[in-house]
This record gives C-alpha cells, sequence and structure tokens, in this order.
C-alpha cells in the first residue's frame, strides 16, 4: 500500500484516499462471522443534505471505539444507516420543488461520500434506510400487531399542534411551549390519533433504570423524571351545591387539614357545571376561554383563577371551601383537580394571596423552630403536624399514612400512583413517513390492513409539495381500497407514522438488514444484543432513547425478543461550540467538514475532535487547535521517515518488545512506552477519555525524540523502533491513515490491523528511583531523589538531613514528622 516516491512528504490527501479505497475494496468493516461479538453504535443520522462537526466527533468516537476493540481482538458490529422518514426533508424539498424522495436519496449519496472520506469504518452491506419500503413494511407489521394486543388504539384527543410544521407532536417533542423543531409555537388542537400504551409499561420502564449502570447518571434521572411516578392519595370532596363530588390527587396527605381552597383545571369535565351550578356561568366560561387559548407554558407559570360560585366539603375536617378554576392546574397530571394548602405549596401560596384566601399553617418545623403567624412564603418541607386535630405530633410521613388510612375508613379515599408520562401519540398529519396500515370502512369500522399485503407503500412519484398540506388525502389511487372483511369499498388511514417510530427498533435491523421472510433472524439477535455501546447525544434522552426502551419491551411481549434492554451502555457526547455558541447556520459559526479535510486532512480533523475536550463535554472550536493537531501529526510522520531513512530499507522494522537493555536513556524510553501503552489502554476502554489518551500518545512521541537527539545512531536503537511503531499501534484508532501508512512503509508491507493492541508489562511500570517531597510545616523545602524501595526511618533520616530543612529547624527538635511512602516527608514543629 505505500508508496515509497513520496516516503519523505506526508500528502495526507493521497495518502486517506488510498486507504480508503484499500478499507472500501477489502470491506474492511465488515462484521467477523465468529468470534467474540461486541455491538458499536452510533445514533444514525438523519440525511440532512451534509454533514457537520457534530457528526464528525459523534462518528470519530465510534470509530476510535470500533478500532480499538477490533485490535482487542472482539468481533465488532459497526453499522450504519439513515434516518430517512421526517419533516425536515419534506420541508426542503417544498422550498426546492421536488419530492422529498428524491431529495433524500440524493442526501444519503452525499453523505455517504462524506463518511468514507472522514476514514470511517462502517460495515456498508448492512446499510439501511428507514424510508424503504423493505424496512418500514416489517414496522408496519408491527403496529398491526401492536393493535390486536391493545397496545396501539385510536382516540379523540387534545394534542400539540404546531401549525408551522401543519402537524402533531408528542408530548416529549415540545420545549416548554415550543416545537422540539423548528421552535415555533405550540398550541392544543382536538383531534382523531393513534397512540401507543407507552404508559402500561411506565413501573418497568421506572424498574429498568436500575439495571442501567452503563448509562450517564443525567440521563436516568431526566428519564426517571419524565416518566414521573408519584405515589398518593385520591381524596373525594362532596360539591355543596351541586351534590356531586370531585376527586382530587396529592403527593401530601399530611397537609390536608391546611386544605383552605380546591382547584380544578379548565378542561375538567366538572369546570362547566360548576359554573352553572355556582352562579358565576358567564365569567367562568370567559374564563375558561381565555385558559384554553394560553399556551402549556404560559399556563405552567401562571397563577390565575376565578371562583365558580362552589365549594367543596374537606373529609377529613367537614369544613367548606371555596372550588376555583386554575390556568395552572393542567388536565394531564393527576385527576385534573388540586387540594390547595397554601401555607405548605408556594404556588397555592401566591395564588392564595392574591386571591386573598386564607392560609393555615398546620406543619411544623421538625427541630422545633416555630414558624412566623404570617408567612412570607410556604413552609415546604416535612416536619411535625398540629392543628390537624388527632393526627398532631405526627411526623409526616407517619401522617400520610394514618390520614390515607382515615379517608379509606370514611370511604372517600384511595391511596394510588400516578406518571406524569403519557401515551404516545404516533400519528402524523404528513406525507413523507411511514403509511399506518388500517383501513376504515362504513361497515366494518376500522381494520388493520391484512398481513400478507405488506407493506402499504408510501406513493413516491408526486409532483412538487405545495404549503406543507400531504397529498395523500387527496390521492384516490392510495386512499380507495377494498374492505378486507366485507369486500365492499374502504380508504386507507392517510396519516403517517412519527418518525421516532422507525429509529425504536433500527438496531434490531441492522444486525440481518437483508433477512426477507422476517423483521429478525433469530440467531443474529442472541449473537449481537443488546447493543454493546450506543453513542449519541443527551438530547435524545426523553425522545429516542425513552421510546427505544418502550418499543423494545413490546416486541419482547410480541414474542420477537427476548431482551428488555436495548443499550449496554450509553456514551452522550457534548456539542460543538463555536464563538460561545452552538454551530449553527442562522448564527454563521459553522465550519465545514469539507474545507477542513481539504486543508489539513481527516485524521487532523479526527484528531482535534477528540482531543480538545472529553467526549461528554462541550467542544470548544478553535483554529490553533487544528493547527497544533496538524503539526503533531508532523511530527509524528517525521519521526516514522527517519527511523526509515536510517535503517535498511530492504528490511522490515521490528515491532518486537527489546526488553529493559542497554542504557539508562533506552531503559527509561522503553519503560515509557509501557507506560504509555497502560494509560491509553485504559483512557479508552475504560473510561473513553480519548483526549487524555492523546496527551498520553504525544507525551511518548516528545520522549522519542528526545531519546534519539541525547546520543549517536539512535534512529535505529531497539528502543526506539519499539516506541515509534507501538506509538503508531496506538494511534490507530484516532488517526488511521497515518498509521497505516507509517506501518507499512516501516514494516515492508504488512498489515497493522493484523499485529493488534500492545500490550504493557506490569513490571517496566515499576520505578527503580521516586521523588520525594520534603516540607515543614507543610511548606516545601527540598526534594530528594531516592530509591524506590527506601524505608521510612531511611527517608526520615535523608530529609532531616537536608540543608534547607536543618535551616528551616533552627535547631530545634520535630514534634513529630510524618511520612508518606513514596511521595513526601512533612516535619511538624
Amino acid at each position: 500500500m505505500s508508496d515509497a516516491s513520496t516516503a519523505d512528504f506526508y500528502d495526507p490527501q493521497e495518502i486517506e484516499l488510498r486507504w480508503q479505497k484499500h478499507w472500501r475494496d477489502t470491506n474492511a468493516g465488515a462484521a467477523p462471522a465468529d468470534g467474540d461479538p461486541c455491538y458499536l453504535l452510533e445514533m444514525f443520522p438523519y440525511p440532512s443534505g451534509r454533514i457537520h462537526m457534530g457528526h464528525v466527533r459523534n462518528y470519530t468516537i465510534g470509530d476510535v471505539m470500533a478500532r480499538f476493540l477490533s485490535a482487542n481482538g472482539r468481533a465488532v458490529l459497526h453499522p450504519m444507516g439513515w434516518d430517512a422518514f421526517g419533516l425536515p426533508a419534506e420541508q426542503a424539498a417544498i422550498k426546492r420543488g421536488i419530492p422529498p424522495a428524491v431529495w433524500t436519496k440524493d442526501n444519503i449519496d452525499t453523505m455517504r461520500v462524506q463518511l468514507e472520506r472522514m476514514g470511517f469504518c462502517y460495515d456498508w452491506d448492512r446499510e439501511i434506510a428507514t424510508c424503504d419500503k423493505e424496512y418500514y413494511r416489517w414496522e408496519q407489521l408491527f403496529f398491526i400487531q401492536m393493535l390486536e394486543r391493545g397496545i396501539a388504539y385510536r382516540k379523540t384527543a387534545k394534542v400539540n399542534w404546531c401549525d408551522e410544521c401543519g402537524t402533531v407532536l408528542a408530548n416529549e417533542q415540545v420545549d416548554g411551549d415550543e416545537c422540539w423543531r423548528g421552535h415555533s409555537p405550540v398550541r392544543q388542537k382536538e383531534l382523531d390519533q393513534w397512540f401507543l400504551r407507552i404508559t402500561d409499561y411506565a413501573d418497568e420502564l421506572l424498574e429498568g433504570l436500575e439495571e442501567l449502570g452503563g448509562w450517564p447518571e443525567k440521563v436516568v434521572t431526566m428519564q426517571r423524571n419524565w416518566i414521573g411516578r408519584s405515589t398518593g392519595v385520591e381524596i373525594d370532596f362532596d360539591i355543596v351545591e351541586s351534590g356531586s363530588s370531585v376527586t382530587v390527587f396529592t403527593t401530601r396527605a399530611d397537609t390536608l387539614f391546611g386544605c383552605t381552597f380546591a382547584s380544578l383545571a379548565v378542561e375538567h369535565p366538572l369546570a362547566q357545571a360548576l359554573a352553572d351550578a355556582g352562579g358565576r356561568g358567564d365569567e367562568v366560561r370567559a374564563f375558561i376561554e381565555k385558559v384554553s387559548a394560553q399556551d402549556p407554558r404560559e399556563r405552567a407559570e401562571g397563577k390565575d383563577g376565578v371562583f365558580t360560585g362552589c365549594h367543596a366539603i374537606n373529609p377529613i375536617n367537614d369544613e367548606k371551601v371555596p372550588i376555583y378554576l386554575a390556568n395552572f392546574v393542567l388536565m394531564d397530571y393527576g385527576t385534573g383537580a388540586v387540594m390547595a394548602v397554601p401555607a405548605h405549596d408556594q404556588r397555592d401560596f401566591e395564588f392564595a394571596t392574591a386571591m386573598s384566601i386564607p392560609i393555615k399553617q398546620v406543619i411544623a418545623s421538625d427541630d422545633g423552630r416555630a414558624l412566623p403567624a404570617e408567612l412570607d412564603e410556604a413552609f415546604v418541607d416535612a416536619g411535625i403536624l398540629h392543628a390537624s386535630g388527632a393526627f398532631d405530633g405526627q411526623a409526616s410521613a407517619d401522617a400520610r399514612r394514618a390520614i390515607a388510612t382515615r379517608l379509606h375508613e370514611l370511604g372517600k379515599g384511595r391511596e394510588v400512583v400516578h406518571y406524569r408520562l403519557r401515551d404516545w401519540g404516533v400519528s402524523r398529519q404528513r406525507y413523507w413517513g411511514t403509511p399506518i396500515p388500517v383501513i376504515y370502512c362504513d361497515s366494518c369500522g376500522v381494520l388493520p390492513v391484512p398481513e400478507d399485503t405488506l407493506p402499504v407503500v408510501l406513493p413516491t412519484n408526486i409532483g412538487p409539495l405545495e404549503g406543507g398540506k400531504s397529498p395523500l388525502p387527496e390521492m384516490e389511487s392510495f386512499t380507495r381500497t377494498t374492505c378486507p372483511n366485507c369486500k365492499g369499498p374502504a380508504r386507507r388511514e392517510t396519516d403517517t407514522m412519527d418518525t421516532f417510530m422507525e429509529s425504536s427498533w433500527y438496531f434490531l435491523r441492522f444486525t440481518a438488514p437483508r433477512c426477507s421472510d422476517a423483521p429478525f433472524d433469530p440467531d443474529a439477535l442472541k449473537r449481537w444484543l443488546p447493543v454493546s455501546q450506543y453513542i449519541g447525544g443527551v438530547e435524545h434522552a426523553v425522545l429516542h432513547l425513552l421510546y427505544s426502551r418502550f418499543y423494545t419491551r413490546v416486541l419482547r411481549d410480541l414474542g420477537w425478543l427476548e431482551i428488555s434492554e436495548p443499550f449496554e451502555r450509553l456514551l452522550t457526547q457534548g456539542m460543538v461550540i463555536k464563538d460561545g455558541a452552538k454551530m449553527s447556520k442562522s448564527r454563521g459559526n459553522v465550519v465545514d467538514p469539507d474545507d477542513l479535510v481539504g486543508k489539513y486532512g481527516a485524521d487532523t480533523a479526527r484528531l482535534f475532535s477528540l482531543f480538545a475536550a472529553p467526549p461528554e463535554k462541550d467542544l470548544e472550536w478553535s483554529d490553533r487547535g487544528v493547527e497544533g493537531a496538524s503539526r503533531f501529526l508532523g511530527r509524528v510522520w517525521r519521526l516514522g521517515v527517519s527511523v526509515i531513512a536510517a535503517g535498511d530499507r530492504q528490511a522490515a522494522v521490528s515491532w518486537d518488545d527489546p526488553g529493559p537493555g542497554g542504557d539508562s536513556d533506552a531503559k527509561a524510553l522503553w519503560a515509557k512506552t509501557h507506560e504509555t501503552t497502560m494509560r491509553v489502554t485504559r483512557d479508552i476502554g475504560e473510561r473513553m477519555h480519548f483526549n487524555t489518551a492523546v496527551a498520553a500518545i504525544m507525551e511518548l512521541v516528545n520522549a522519542t525524540y528526545e531519546y534519539r537527539s541525547s546520543g549517536e545512531d539512535r534512529d535505529t536503537a531497539p528502543a526506539t523502533t519499539f516506541a515509534v511503531t507501538t506509538t503508531l499501534r496506538l494511534l490507530l484508532p484516532f488517526v488511521p491513515h497515518l498509521a497505516c501508512e507509517l506501518w507499512s512503509r516501516l514494516t515492508g508491507g504488512a498489515a497493522i490491523e493484523d499485529v493488534g493492541w500492545p500490550s504493557f508489562d506490569e513490571a517496566a511500570l515499576a520505578k527503580d528511583t521516586v521523588e520525594i517531597v520534603v516540607q515543614v510545616n507543610g511548606k516545601l523545602r527540598a526534594r530528594l531523589q531516592v530509591a524506590a524501595d527506601t524505608s521510612d526511618a531511611d527517608l526520615q533520616a535523608a530529609a532531616l538531613a537536608e540543608s534547607k530543612v536543618a535551616d528551616a529547624l533552627e535547631g530545634r527538635e520535630p514534634r513529630k514528622v510524618i511520612v508518606v511512602p513514596g511521595r513526601l516527608v512533612n516535619v511538624v514543629l
């Protein structure tokens, strides 16, 4: 593979393209048929047009891990595919006046070339695109099976609607009151929608988080909070004016005696009836209309309300309390009705203050500290009950149980569990997505498409889309069909699936993507699953990652899988920042990877993206950092070339460990080589700290240069060739083009991948001498070079004999001498 004519000149363009062709021709990324399996996967990209520096960083991390694991003897599955359906492609196609299928295919072709140009080694034989009918036919089959099991269902519901996107958004796709993609306003709209019962799996998803020891705690916490399990009590309050009752949910039954009003969501089924019963119909209806138009964030932060004219009876003490409608009470949590205890809930406190509602304290501090008679803010902590009848003196935790028991005896309460999580709405009123495999018949109702007729193919022979409206409802060739039951005329569902449906199972299809008679090959699933290491952005914590965990469990229950958790380990990488902000076209701070590669080569781009910051942290773009990475690779190249030039060009350089022979300089470089191997091995394999691994290799290169310059004829010395060849083996995952090229030239054409990962000798890490810091009263006075096995007594004697220590003592006897073996001696006066 080497080209001797360019031996003295490092030309990344020529060298990188040549090695990429070699990897492509030899199918270097193909997963081995046998061996110890390891499934490594980065979140597959959306084919947006071109890769950006976030892609470069994410996929470089994955490629480093894949090459490292392969070098350590693992049989690595490292595939790539395309999350190809979705709104952005549709919007881009509308803007350009071309069909989304054409736009998407062109982008895939472009991005595939870009990924290969970065030197990423994938198993391209397993490539998939979710817009291919060979892929989504199985997704339609899963949907039909979910429908048959009651996991998929249809209902009329208020949903999150984005006018700009012209479609429904799942709760997880709403950021405050804005669309997660375009940040345009989101409003509530009532529509017939398809849902998946993710709430049926809430407890299992929550409990499964305890098994995810290889996940960042931040992601685990985000999912736990999103599922939002709350254990509390449902309490029935009788309504005085209507004779009916309203049920509230609370996690603080210990504060029930402090309830001074009740508040309901404007969507609550009793809201209108209360308005009429309380004689305040017009005012209450006007408030309902006003709040219904507010966005979720405004409501969540609000303190607005209206008195209904009705009252409820607190069942624990028979006190009558007013009932309000409040904009901050939401129907999708608990029961949509809240018992308000303003003394012990800050939002209730602020609302009560604004509405001049009484505030009654019933919890005292458990440290005996008396609370002021007039509170400036709510006391929200647990404590000791008072003004609570028979429950006075009880601690909050005990009182919650005792009051719940009393309510149960009265027939007015029951302990329940509520969740923040809501069922996943999967209908989208867009064109570019997987058709939902459902038929509507006026005689037979809603029916699944017969499985033997799948897939329901999305028409791609369409003209330019206009205004964002899906063409499917107007396409009779698509909508008109025959009822499979009565054989009469019927129509197809024209909504398509949320694109997170495709990304919730793609990692499973990679195990056998060419399987044509089933979605999976059972043997392949058993071999590769779960995914050993998954890599992607933390922004997917409660979207893709939660949905994938749910989808995996559903497929398990449908009989397709044996596992419950899809990803064993997870790395969430940080963003790429430039000029203090995330790279974005709108901000004008984008760096084009093609420009970077064109100027410096792919290896420089790879090295900078890994060295500039730990993977989980944001990477601050630096032109000087890129220059520094390029200069370092130039140093490595010159080092390798010098060893080649100094030796017999016809003989291969040995990479064998020469042992600690030679003079002290040679022994020191030999030990440094082993120490670096240990550090890099652990930094990659255990900590995934690629920046410190690269730093360690840089230290070894510096040490090699110093060794060569400190004596004659050292370019061919065993210590030099061992250090240089080990450097290349350690660099292989990071800068594979340069490592492969220099290795081939040094070794007479041998393949560096065949050599494997270098090992390190623990004995080589043991140092003959150590540096001991000597302090007097904690202040540095001297440094000693002593034998590593020097006894504590000898260390103390040597320290006290130092002239600077003697000067500090001024003839006084030390009160004590503290010896920390191998590190320091501290003399205390």
